[in-house]
C-alpha cells in the first residue's frame, strides 16, 4: 500500500484500529490484536520510526508514551 499520510488521522482513516498517542506516535494492532506495534512518525520528512514490536502482554508492561 501506498500513502501520503500528513496527518496522525490520515492514518487513522486508512487503520481504523490503530490509537493514536502523544508525540507523533501510533498503536498498530497486528494479528487479531496478539502483537502490537508501536511507530512514531515524522510527517514532515516522511519518516516512521519502529519504537516497539512484541505481544500484547509485553505491551502491557512497557510505557507507550515514552519508548
Amino acid at each position: 500500500m501506498n500513502s501520503d499520510w500528513k496527518t496522525p488521522n490520515d492514518v487513522k482513516n486508512t487503520y481504523v484500529n490503530a490509537s493514536i498517542l502523544k508525540n507523533s506516535r501510533i498503536v498498530f494492532n497486528i494479528k487479531g490484536n496478539s502483537y502490537r506495534l508501536i511507530a512514531r512518525f515524522n510527517f514532515e520528512k516522511k519518516w516512521i520510526f519502529i519504537r516497539f514490536i512484541g505481544t500484547h502482554e509485553e505491551y502491557d508492561k512497557i510505557d507507550a508514551h515514552t519508548v
